[in-house]
């Protein structure tokens, strides 16, 4: 079994900071991209960031310069920074990753329970 479990979510206020956490554990042979992804209401998931295990980032346009993705390889956990918050970056946030667990050759997607982020004016 392969667990992603995410922690950081919580009230803050518009301006302000928070980090996200993501601890993928279980029977884990290699992660290969990591992600986060967000959840408004009645609206789709869409991508927030993206980290290789190389350590190459893409970011949706709405939160680059604000937002920081970044990844402990040796902890299998990746982070998000999220600064300067606004109103819209109100949403659940998930994290995802694609791991091949051990004795297996191809990566599976993998998702954590998600945790809220609200971000008051």
């Amino acid at each position: 079994q392969v667990q992603l479990v995410e922690s950081g979510g919580g009230l803050v206020q518009a301006g302000g900071s928070l980090r996200l956490s993501c601890a993928a554990s279980g029977s884990i042979r290699i992660i290969n991209a990591m992600g986060w992804y967000r959840q408004a209401p009645g609206k789709q998931r869409e991508l927030v960031a993206g980290i290789t295990n190389g350590g190459d980032t893409n970011y949706a346009d709405s939160v680059e310069g604000r937002f920081t993705i970044s990844r402990d390889n040796p902890k299998n956990t990746v982070y998000l920074q999220m600064n300067s918050l606004n109103p819209e970056g109100t949403a659940v946030y998930y994290c995802n990753a694609m791991i091949s667990r051990t004795g297996e050759l191809f990566p599976r997607d993998y998702w954590g329970q998600g945790t809220q982020v609200t971000v008051s004016s």
